[in-house]
């Protein structure tokens, strides 16, 4: 429990400080079009990210002969190589070589495995002074803190507080001008590398068949510490390892691209041996760490987190990071590969809470160029930490005791569509269609209504709505399954009646299987597999015996759960998983299908002019089913005009039960963000394509300027239908 408050705390001072999110922010934002320019061209971004993969899954594959390799070359070369089972066994190493050379002063290029060892405190305690010589990382020692970013260690700070550090490291008044507090970094780390008799570096590489390391950076400190020093240690997890110098040079093809969105970085720098020093002897000392490595390696469901080359864009787009820093959203590696790397080399315990952090939204796994699918990692994460610690008591009944079972799920559901009538008022938007716009009890309005408007359960759900609607279809094309989701069918009733009406007029007929059950994301998204796993056979069971020709889908996140992960959850089951396979093989969402089977921007035409709409691009519908195309032809070809709004694939803040029980106050600023991005297209109506978006829109939206409509795009397109020439 003491850890769990520790970390609400630092969540709400990180969302207390405003200047810090907006940084991140603007870093953001400047990030995402610097990557797009780097990557324009001629270079396939996913079809180097896929040979990368495919490299760094050899070395995985062959990592003992490959290391064998790197270690009888870098012999030769005259270099000593080290293997420490652990970070502790690595900082002792380099102490018992400090004092056998006597050493007081080791100078530092950037390590973020020497951060994971805690190295510079270990040095310390043995009266051995350590000095950064990155600028970010010599900011970050003076200030007593910790990197808060994988490749800019110091972003969270502000020039003012970096001019204080300075002065008082100086004994000078410095303005907080950077020119100038970069040349004072420069002036009082020069004389540290002449001073220093170890200098250390890390390692972007280790080159198996030369036994040589790879260093990119955009500071010559590196260089430096690997040169002047008499004494040069490369401190390297054993992952850094890579074939051949061709792979290594495919890398930083993408590294810096994807890092900082620069072509190239200022140095990249080859090491081979003892580098020279005005011909005295020179020692080279290279330390390769385990620490955790081996035993994610072995881990079936996670070893593909070792294909990382620490590029740091999954900060970078992270709606999470962007809103609480890497001091909340990680320990020593931050983000979504931090979660996953801290619970290998530090633990699960440690990792606990921030596999929670974790929103869901695929950001980081769309621009990985390592191919890492690092949201289904965090997710077996995530199961783990419910296995050992939990997932509290409303979750572990609203899913193992209700969810699963079906008939007391519904009825519960119409049971609250009755209770919430107290609470429930009149939305001028919607018409006739009420909203809950404030909670009896304080603590839970704070989080819940506060800032959002909460939708009410519809009256009349979609499947009892279905058994009257009339389906006028003489000659139908196909016959396909509507998967409704959770909040199509008990919220937004009408987005389901809205695209039988869209199918039926391309001659579709909709059949709706009544056993079909929630698709199970919000118990695997809180760590739930085997409620996951029971969900998942009932609907395969639902859906095999409708026969139909598709499975169409309103809510992406749906769609993904029974295109992927159905298929996941039974796979050790033979008679499950083909059943599972072939459903997924024929479901789609239900503009892909729209517009990619029926064709219907084509074949739909003669539209009255239906006005301005922005869109919001749902993270599942984009990132999760590469669908982003066709919701914007079909309301062109419905007779909308569509306003781009900046960053439209950014998340709404969602994340089903994340803005509710998770993180509310998390999902309230990524909210915020969004607000003000469709504010400032001044728009009266967003179109998305996803149930859980419209909760978390409608709900914000309301409160912020009520007379901005958000609707689901196949109800904006049975609207122009009604209103045909």
């Amino acid at each position: 429990m003491a850890t769990d408050q520790t970390y609400k705390k630092k969540v709400e001072s990180a969302i207390n400080n405003p200047k810090l999110s907006e940084a991140l922010h603007l870093f953001g934002d400047a990030y995402l079009t610097s990557r797009e320019n780097a990557f324009q061209g001629r270079l396939d971004f996913e079809a180097m990210r896929k040979d990368l993969a495919e490299i760094k899954d050899d070395v995985r594959i062959r990592r003992k002969e490959l290391l064998a390799e790197f270690i009888k070359n870098a012999e030769a070369a005259g270099s000593t190589v080290f293997i420490a089972k652990d970070t502790q066994e690595a900082n002792e190493y380099v102490i018992n070589l400090a004092k056998k050379k006597n050493a007081k002063l080791i100078a530092k290029s950037k390590s973020m495995v020497s951060e994971e060892a805690h190295f510079n405190a270990a040095l310390e305690a043995e009266g051995i002074k350590t000095s950064e010589t990155d600028l970010g990382e010599w900011i970050i020692q003076l200030a007593g803190q910790r990197p808060s970013h994988m490749v800019m260690p110091a972003i969270h700070m502000f020039k003012e507080e970096v001019a204080e550090l300075f002065s008082k490291e100086t004994g000078q008044q410095l303005s907080p001008d950077i020119k100038s507090l970069v040349n004072v970094a420069r002036e009082q780390l020069r004389k540290g590398y002449f001073d220093a008799d170890i200098g250390l570096t890390g390692a972007n590489f280790l080159v198996a068949d030369t036994g040589g390391i790879g260093l990119v950076t955009n500071e010559g400190n590196a260089r430096l510490c690997a040169t002047l020093p008499e004494v040069h240690v490369v401190f390297s997890g054993i992952h850094k390892l890579v074939r051949s110098m061709e792979d290594a040079v495919k890398i930083t093809r993408l590294l810096p691209r994807n890092a900082t969105g620069q072509l190239l970085t200022s140095y990249i720098t080859w090491i081979r041996g003892a580098v020279p020093t005005d011909g005295k002897a020179k020692e080279q000392h290279i330390v390769l760490i385990d620490g955790g490595r081996e035993a994610l390696y072995e881990s079936k469901a996670c070893r593909d987190a070792l294909r990382c080359i620490q590029c740091g864009a999954c900060a970078n787009v992270c709606p999470v990071y962007q809103t609480v820093g890497g001091h909340v959203f990680g320990s020593t590696y931050i983000s979504a590969i931090g979660v996953i790397l801290t619970a290998f080399y530090e633990g699960l315990d440690k990792a606990k809470e921030i596999t929670r952090a974790c929103i869901g939204c695929r950001s980081c796994s769309a621009v990985c160029p390592s191919n890492i699918d690092l949201e289904e990692i965090i997710l077996h994460l995530r199961t783990q930490v419910t296995q050992e610690y939990g997932m509290g008591m409303i979750k572990n009944v609203a899913f193992k005791a209700v969810m699963k079972n079906r008939g007391l799920f519904h009825s519960m559901i119409r049971a609250a569509s009755k209770l919430q009538r107290p609470v429930t008022h009149k939305n001028a938007v919607d018409g006739e269609r009420p909203i809950i716009r404030h909670l009896p009890m304080h603590f839970m309005d704070r989080d819940f209504t506060e800032w959002r408007d909460l939708p009410s359960v519809a009256e009349k759900s979609f499947r009892d709505q279905f058994k009257g609607i009339v389906q006028n279809v003489k000659n139908s094309r196909y016959k396909v399954g509507f998967f409704v989701g959770c909040g199509a069918d008990f919220v937004y009733p009408e987005v389901g009646t809205s695209l039988i009406k869209v199918l039926n007029a391309l001659d579709v007929e909709v059949v709706f299987p009544q056993k079909q059950n929630c698709c199970g994301i919000p118990a695997l998204y809180s760590g739930d597999t085997e409620t996951g796993v029971d969900l998942a056979r009932q609907n395969v069971e639902a859906f095999t015996e409708a026969e139909v020709d598709y499975i169409l889908c309103v809510c992406p996140t749906c769609t993904m759960g029974v295109k992927r992960d159905f298929v996941k959850r039974l796979a050790d089951s033979p008679d499950w998983s083909a059943k599972a396979r072939a459903l997924s093989e024929k479901t789609m969402d239900a503009s892909d299908f729209l517009e990619n089977v029926l064709h219907a921007s084509e074949k739909l035409t003669g539209f009255k002019p239906q006005g301005t709409v922005t869109y919001h691009d749902s993270c599942h519908l984009k990132r999760g089913n590469k669908v982003f195309k066709e919701p914007r032809a079909l309301l062109n070809a419905g007779g909308y005009s569509v306003e781009e709004m900046k960053n439209s694939d950014r998340c709404c803040g969602f994340g089903g039960t994340y803005s509710f029980l998770s993180h509310p106050q998390i999902s309230k600023q990524i909210t915020t963000d969004k607000v003000q991005t469709i504010k400032a297209v001044n728009s009266k109506t967003v179109a998305m394509d996803c149930p859980g978006c419209m909760i978390m829109l409608k709900g914000a939206m309301g409160k912020a300027d009520p007379n901005v409509r958000c609707a689901h795009t196949i109800e904006l397109m049975a609207e122009a239908l009604d209103g045909k020439e």
